[in-house]
This record gives C-alpha cells, sequence and structure tokens, in this order.
C-alpha cells in the first residue's frame, strides 16, 4: 500500500465534505486566485515545461504529440482566460432539475450535488491539470491528478501554484492532491480505492482509457479516442469542403477531435480527390486510400487497419463511397462515437446522417475540431464522454454532478 498516496485520498475525502457546500463565492474566489498564481509563476511554469519538451524529442516522440504537451505564452494565458471563463459561469451545483407537489403537499425537489472525489488520469496535455482543477472546484468536488511521466515538471510547477492560491483561499488546500510518483502501480491503487474515490476519469490514447475501464472497481467516466470522420456529400461545396477538412486535419493532428477518416462520395471523387490532395501535400498530409481513391490520385494504399486508426498526426485515410447509407455503415462500424461530420448542401442528407450516426457529437458542415468545451461555451472540459450514461460529448460543470432528492414535508405519513 502506498502510505503518501493513501493519505492524499483521505485528505480529498475530508475536504470534499467541506467543499461540496461551499458557497459560489467562495469557490470563484479560489478559481481566480489560480489565474493569478500561475500568472504569477509563468516564467517557472515555462521553464519546466521546457524541460518536458526537450526530454520529449530526445526520446524522439512525434512532433504532433509533442504540440499537445508544449506550453508558451499564448497557451497559458488561454489557461487564465480559461479561469475567469469558469468563474463567471452558473454555479450548478443546488439548481433544481425538476419539482413537483403531490395532492397530499408533499413537496418534491431533484437537485443538483457534486459527484465527491474525482480522480483523473491522463497524458501528456499540462493544460488538463488546471482545466480539471477548476471544473471540479467549481462543480463542488475535490480532485486527484495523476498525469503523465512526459509531463511531469510542468505539472508539479502547475500544481505548485495552484496549491499556493488555494492556501490563501478560504477553501480546503486538500481538495486538491497531485500524484508525483508517475508509477503505473500507483494507478492500480488508484483504480480500486472505492472508498474514496467516486469517480474516475481516464484522457489520453486507448491504450490508457482500455486500461482504466477493464481495471477499475470505481464508477468511470469514458472518454474515448477519436477516430473521426467526415463523409463528403456528392451535394457538398467542393472549395468549401476542403478549407472544413483542412482545418480538421491540420491545425491540431494531435488531437482527439481531428479528422482521421475521410468518405468522398464516388459521384464527386474525379473532381474533389485531386482538389484535396493539392491542399493536402501543400501542409505534408500523407494520405492513404482505397483502391478506388487511388484510381483518382497517387497515394498510400490503405489497409483495414486504417480504417480503425486514431493517428494523431498528419495522415488521413480516404474511402470512395456510393452514397450516404455506405458512408453510415463504415462510421458505425469504425467510429469510436466520438465526432463525425457531414458536408453537404441536402437537408435530407443532413437529416439522414444526424439521426443514424450514433455519435456523441454530429456536425452539419463543420470541423470536427469544434467538439471542446470551451468551444461548446463550457469555460473547460474534463474530456470527451463517448459513452452513453450520465455525460456524453465535452464534460463540464453540469457534468461533473449528480443529483439527489430533497423531499419537503409537514410530518407526512405514508398510507
Amino acid at each position: 500500500m502506498d502510505e503518501r498516496l493513501l493519505s492524499k485520498l483521505q485528505n480529498l475525502r475530508r475536504a470534499s465534505a467541506i467543499l461540496s457546500s461551499a458557497n459560489s463565492s467562495l469557490k470563484n474566489e479560489a478559481i481566480l486566485l489560480i489565474a493569478k498564481a500561475l500568472d504569477e509563476n509563468r516564467a517557472t511554469i515555462l521553464e519546466a515545461n521546457e524541460r518536458d519538451v526537450s526530454l520529449a524529442r530526445a526520446r524522439g516522440l512525434k512532433e504532433s504529440l509533442v504540440d499537445r504537451l508544449l506550453l508558451n505564452e499564448k497557451r497559458l494565458d488561454e489557461m487564465i482566460e480559461m479561469c475567469h471563463l469558469v468563474s463567471e459561469l452558473k454555479d450548478p451545483v443546488g439548481e433544481v432539475v425538476d419539482s413537483f407537489v403531490r395532492e397530499d403537499g408533499l413537496k418534491i425537489f431533484r437537485v443538483r450535488v457534486p459527484i465527491g472525489v474525482v480522480a483523473i488520469i491522463y497524458e501528456s496535455r499540462p493544460n488538463v491539470t488546471v482545466d480539471a482543477t477548476v471544473l471540479a472546484l467549481k462543480s463542488g468536488n475535490a480532485i486527484l491528478l495523476r498525469g503523465g511521466s512526459d509531463a511531469i515538471q510542468s505539472n508539479i510547477a502547475i500544481v505548485k501554484s495552484i496549491k499556493e492560491a488555494l492556501e490563501k483561499s478560504k477553501l480546503p488546500e486538500n481538495c486538491v492532491e497531485f500524484v508525483e510518483d508517475t508509477d503505473r502501480a500507483n494507478v492500480d491503487f488508484i483504480l480500486k480505492q472505492r472508498e474514496y474515490i467516486d469517480l474516475v476519469i481516464p484522457r489520453g490514447g486507448k491504450q490508457l482509457i482500455d486500461y482504466v475501464v477493464r481495471n477499475s472497481v470505481v464508477p468511470v467516466l469514458e472518454t474515448g479516442a477519436g477516430v473521426c470522420h467526415i463523409f463528403v456529400d456528392e451535394s457538398a461545396d467542393l472549395e468549401r469542403s476542403i478549407e472544413v477538412i483542412d482545418n480538421a486535419k491540420t491545425q491540431r493532428p494531435g488531437t482527439c477531435n481531428a479528422v482521421e477518416t475521410v468518405l468522398v462520395h464516388k459521384n464527386i471523387a474525379d473532381r474533389f480527390l485531386p482538389m484535396l490532395k493539392e491542399r493536402l501535400d501543400a501542409k505534408q498530409v500523407e494520405i492513404r486510400g482505397c483502391e478506388l481513391t487511388r484510381k483518382f490520385i497517387e497515394c498510400v494504399p490503405a489497409t483495414d487497419e486504417d480504417w480503425a486508426t486514431e493517428y494523431l498526426d498528419l495522415i488521413l485515410s480516404v474511402k470512395v463511397v456510393s452514397g450516404i447509407d455506405e458512408a453510415i455503415e463504415h462510421i458505425g462500424k469504425y467510429s469510436t462515437k466520438h465526432s463525425d461530420a457531414i458536408l453537404t448542401e441536402s437537408y435530407s442528407n443532413a437529416m439522414k446522417f444526424v439521426s443514424a450516426v450514433d455519435s456523441a457529437v454530429v456536425y452539419v458542415n463543420a470541423s470536427t475540431r469544434f467538439t471542446d468545451g470551451g468551444q461548446f461555451g463550457m469555460g473547460a472540459e474534463m474530456g470527451i464522454s463517448t459513452q452513453k450514461l450520465h455525460a456524453r460529448g465535452p464534460v463540464g460543470l453540469k457534468e461533473l454532478t449528480t443529483t439527489k432528492f430533497v423531499v419537503l414535508g409537514e410530518y407526512h405519513t405514508r398510507r
């Protein structure tokens, strides 16, 4: 048993009891103090991140994944701005979701309450340390942070700033705890602590997520890998479709909402594919195409494995399909139920796609890169849930609450 980690879990459980009843002004004050501490300590944080990035490159980590790890002045400013945005959002705790009064006058309310102690197990992105902390605090949850070894120096520096802020706040300092030891055994220990942890959220690659889902005895909110698709219908505006695909693939290829497979209607393949290749060649994107695709453009032959691969890189698989039905069938077989899109000028095809594609986020004429808590007005996110129970899509403040029934009577008795 890891006594230090156990002590942190015990601290979190005690802090959770206090935090759950903290009012919005106290939580917002703490969040703004975190923003201030991040700003004051930016030099230390960026220096720590430089060390992480240098080590990652020395290990040969591909640049699209280094990008997930990288912090700079702009990204740190965005983290600070996120704190301000979340502080301005409505506090979900105490919201009356539903209510009714029985004929005998008994009043029944369903009210939002914090989940309790949340553990997030994540990889690479140091911004998740701030996002998860701020969302947890605002929704009244204590949080255990377990980041990956790639970002350990960055995370230590960020958590130090968070702790400094909490010391100045009226919230318990121990409502946020960080696991500095990156030994995999700590993950196994965390996944067995039902006494102290109410929810585990894995955020990272498929291997991490699958491992947590298979091994946790604590309830898991599954955030999924993103094998995201865009289907280009025969009625689509081809020039504008190129812009959407370029954005979805190349803006940040190492993210879970980047497109990995493009499906092209056979009736436009001869015109559209050369246009797509010209644009993506300029961005150094490798295209892996089906047999029909390779009749129209020169590219790497795609294998069955490609259709199920989350590249997180400047690689795109392309398949020519007979129409919307084959596109929907392909997505149903290979999608990770994250984000899938149709580009079309046909209302009926758009509605058919929206109805038939069973993903957390389904787009009509928009880039899959919009799947993000900040873009959806949530300030930030814990991850993108691809499961169907409790929460689906970006996990924000409301998704970090549960409900309880409050019943008000006047000495009522049941007959």
